[in-house]
């Protein structure tokens, strides 16, 4: 039925011919949080440790030859594939536009084809996506290949620099070596002079170095001090950045909320050509047809803001016969509302200026929906707040209250707008039995505050303070 009417989308259409396009997100992978950590830190612990002479550095980890060359090409790789998905993504998102929008001449050709030929046409598609596939297949192959080709020529260069430098470290432990049996024999030589002539000051140097490695101790202890103070600030200023987190969260949880609570939009498009748009307002009871003028050149679908604007109609849909007559006051209220805004097409002489249009109606009507649900409220569980009955005239709401503990009934009409609820609400009281009047209602109005849920509120309190008690 939708592909009948043309409300069919690109997608339900292929599903329509038995065509699934599945369509994957892309994964990304990650490095090793711990790589550069394990080879890192593990030294420098053991270091901490022991209060002997610092060891010899520690060899050349493998991020730097082998993790970071790879991390750079899948960054590449990576990124070559992001524009890529940007590229296509337009494409993509075709699938959820109505398909005379997309390809109207295709639509009102199968539209009168039978049920074989379009079987047959999405056989024909099928096979197509299977060559599709196919391709994309090999393209990722393809891909792939240069990938582990860019992969190998970096693994090989980093092997080769690790070669050479391997080659370098032999040379310098050869010179080493020849070094420290000069070194030996001059210590050797100076070992026998100082054992002769110079015992003394053996003495005081083996006191000197027992100071030093005790210094060295010391300010090892102190270095260890020192890190763990860090450590506990970082993990003070985590504890208080993970508070702030969570309290930023709270923060957009609420305001999600107050988004969603103060939504006002009650239009919905049900028409969209190059001569008019169609908006329906109220479950459909008033319509909106707004009428444009000629096209500007350059502007394919019609949405140029400067795309002038000939007249804007309102017509209301209801039956007001059939409608309950809390619907009738809706109805009446928004339309009074837009009569009293004068000519529309002045305030809305171009494309641009139909939103905010839109949005000013959706206000009223809005705020009149709430009214007429309030309204609904009091017709059925009046009788909860001493409501014997609500009736409406015209825009006056009348409310009819009896309470024989207070031994009081009275009729309370109020006089509504469609400024409500942003306005306190005249009112008129005749009473039948007792001695409530309007003084005794005016004191209980002026404690009412406006806003939502106005007139609910308003019966709330006078059977609260007025009908309760004995009087």
């Amino acid at each position: 039925q939708k592909f009948q009417n043309g409300v069919i989308t690109v997608g339900e259409f292929f599903t329509l011919l038995q065509v699934h396009v599945p369509i994957q997100k892309p994964r990304h992978s990650h490095l090793p949080a711990n790589v550069s950590i394990l080879h890192f830190q593990a030294p420098r612990l053991l270091s901490s440790m022991t209060p002997s002479p610092p060891p010899p550095p520690p060899p050349l980890p493998p991020t730097h030859s082998v993790y970071r060359p790879k991390l750079r090409i899948y960054e590449e790789d990576c990124q070559a594939l992001s524009q890529m998905i940007d590229e296509l993504k337009p494409y993509a998102n075709v699938q959820d536009q109505l398909l005379v929008n997309v390809n109207k001449s295709l639509w009102e050709v199968m539209r009168t084809c039978s049920d074989e030929e379009l079987k047959s046409f999405g056989a024909e598609l099928n096979k197509m996506k299977s060559y599709f596939t196919k391709e994309s297949k090999i393209l990722a192959h393809n891909e792939k290949v240069t990938l582990y080709s860019k992969l190998l020529q970096s693994a090989q260069e980093q092997h080769g620099k690790l070669q050479s430098r391997i080659e370098k470290v032999d040379e310098l432990l050869k010179e080493a070596e020849s070094c420290l049996v000069a070194l030996e024999a001059v210590r050797a030589f100076f070992a026998a002079l100082f054992s002769h002539c110079f015992f003394p000051f053996l003495l005081e140097l083996e006191s000197l170095r027992a100071q030093e490695e005790e210094l060295q101790s010391v300010l090892h202890l102190m270095w260890l001090v020192y890190l763990c103070r860090e450590l506990s600030d970082l993990e003070t200023q985590n504890e208080q950045m993970l508070a702030q987190m969570n309290q930023l969260k709270e923060n957009e949880k609420s305001c999600q909320e107050l988004l969603e609570r103060y939504d006002f939009t009650e239009w919905e498009i049900t028409e969209w050509s190059e001569q008019r748009a169609v908006f329906n307002f109220l479950y459909d009871s008033i319509e909106l047809t707004v009428v444009f003028g000629p096209p500007i050149d350059g502007d394919v679908f019609g949405e140029d803001p400067s795309r002038k604007i000939v007249s804007l109609n309102f017509e209301s849909l209801l039956d007001e016969e059939k409608a309950p007559p809390s619907s009738c006051l809706v109805q009446r209220l928004i339309f009074q509302f837009i009569e009293s805004q004068g000519c529309w097409q002045e305030k809305c002489p171009t494309l641009y200026y139909l939103p905010q249009v839109l949005h000013d109606i959706s206000l009223v009507v809005s705020r009149c929906k709430i009214l007429g649900e309030e309204i609904e409220f009091l017709e059925r569980w009046g009788g909860k707040f001493n409501l014997l009955k609500t009736d409406i005239n015209d825009t006056k709401v009348k409310l009819l209250f009896s309470a024989s503990t207070a031994f009081a009934k009275f009729e309370l009409t109020l006089s509504l707008s469609a400024n409500y609820p942003s306005a306190s609400l005249p009112f008129t009281v005749q009473n039948q039995i007792g001695n409530i009047g309007e003084e005794e209602i005016s004191a209980v109005l002026s404690n009412v505050p406006i806003g939502y849920h106005y007139l609910r509120r308003i019966v709330s309190l006078i059977h609260q303070n007025l009908l309760q008690d004995p009087r």
